[in-house]
Parts: structure tokens; sequence; C-alpha cells
């Protein structure tokens, strides 16, 4: 009996380690073709080793292997709405190669979500999100409380 449980054990721990941490969040937005913000979900995957996002309805998915990506950036911005109220919106800029061509993967956060985004994009691939702009005292404030 002691031996099967022994068994059991290196099983479930073999397999607990072999499983890769995913982490996605739900509420960003992505621009179409068009440049549209269209719902997405943003996933770093350890997996596969890249961050991927995928539309919530159709469209083109993109995959960013963690190796491609070159430099993050953090930056927020206000604008007034057509009901004369100021919306703050938080970026995430992704810039990456394939090959030899440079690309931009952008996204707009939630404020529920950018901080705990910045965060996994430290955990999962290891770089330091770069603050841009005014951002940078927004950051110093909410992160230094």
């Amino acid at each position: 009996m002691k031996r099967i449980a022994f068994s059991l054990l290196v099983v479930l721990a073999a397999a607990s380690v072999g499983l890769a941490e995913e982490t996605s969040f739900r509420s960003v937005r992505m621009p179409d073709a068009k440049g549209k913000p269209k719902k997405a979900v943003l996933t770093f995957s350890d997996n596969d080793k890249a961050v991927e996002v995928r539309p919530a309805k159709g469209g083109d998915s993109v995959s960013v292997p963690y190796t491609h990506i070159d430099k993050c950036a953090y930056e927020y911005t206000t604008e007034l709405t057509m009901t004369l109220t100021e919306a703050k919106n938080h970026w995430l800029e992704i810039d990456y190669h394939e090959q030899d061509a440079r690309k931009v993967l952008l996204l707009r956060m939630e404020k529920k979500d950018y901080l705990h985004i910045l965060d996994a994009v430290k955990t999962h691939t290891g770089i330091e999100v770069q603050i841009l702009g005014n951002a940078d005292k927004r950051h110093e404030k909410i992160w230094h409380k």
C-alpha cells in the first residue's frame, strides 16, 4: 500500500512539474485591420513561451515568442469623451521582430488589470516594462503606496 501511494505521489509530482503556467486577461482591446479597437484575450503562455492575443470574435490572432520581444512599454493617455468627461487609457506596446522585420503590438488595457498585466510581462518574459511619459508619476503613486 505504501509503495502504491509513493508511486502515485511521484507520478503526480512529475506531472505538475511538466505543466507550464498560463496567465490570461480577457479585458484588453487590440486594433483590427481597420484600426478599430476590438475585445481580445491576452495570454502569457509559458508552455508555448509566447505572448498570445486572440480576438474575442473572429479576426487574426497574434503570437509573439518571448525571445522575439525587443522591449515593452506602458503609457497612459487621457481624452475628452463626447459627454465631456475625461477618459484614461492604459496602453501596452510590445516591440518585437520576425526575422528582420520590426513589428509593434499595441494593446489597450482596462484600469482594473493594467498593473497585473505589467507584472505578468516581467514574470513571464523577464522583460522590464518601460514607463513612458507622464505615466511614470502615476505608476510610482500606485505601486509605492
